[in-house]
C-alpha cells in the first residue's frame, strides 16, 4: 500500500507534513489548492478515515498512524479561526498520469 505525505502551510505560515498510509488523500485534497481550516479538517478526517479502512481491509487492523495524523491536524487547526486558510503545498508521491491525461498533452 503506497504511503504519502501532504505538505501544508498553516495560516500562521508554519509548514507541516501530514502522513497518510494511502494515496486516497488525492481524492480529497489537491496540491496548490487553498482550503478554509474547517474544510481542510473535514476533508483530512474523511481521507484519513478512508485510508485507515483501506489498511484494515488489507491487513486486518486499522492504521494508528492515520489516526495520529488526523489528531495532529485537528490539534493544529484548533488554534485558528474556521475561515482562516490552509494551503496544500505538495502531495508526494503524485498520482500517476492516466492515459487520458497523456493523450490530452500530446494533442
Amino acid at each position: 500500500m503506497p504511503e504519502m505525505t501532504v505538505t501544508v502551510r498553516w495560516p500562521d505560515g508554519r509548514v507541516a507534513d501530514c502522513y497518510s498510509p494511502s494515496l486516497v488523500m488525492h481524492d480529497h485534497l489537491a496540491p496548490g489548492a487553498t482550503y478554509r481550516v474547517d474544510d481542510f479538517t473535514r476533508r483530512s478526517q474523511a481521507a484519513l478515515a478512508e485510508a485507515s479502512e483501506r489498511v484494515r481491509a488489507r491487513y486486518g487492523f486499522a492504521c494508528t498512524a492515520s489516526a495520529a495524523s488526523f489528531e495532529q491536524i485537528r490539534a493544529t487547526a484548533a488554534g485558528f479561526a474556521p475561515a482562516d486558510l490552509v494551503e496544500v503545498l505538495d502531495m508526494q508521491p503524485p498520482l500517476p498520469e492516466t492515459s487520458v491525461s497523456a493523450a490530452q498533452e500530446s494533442s
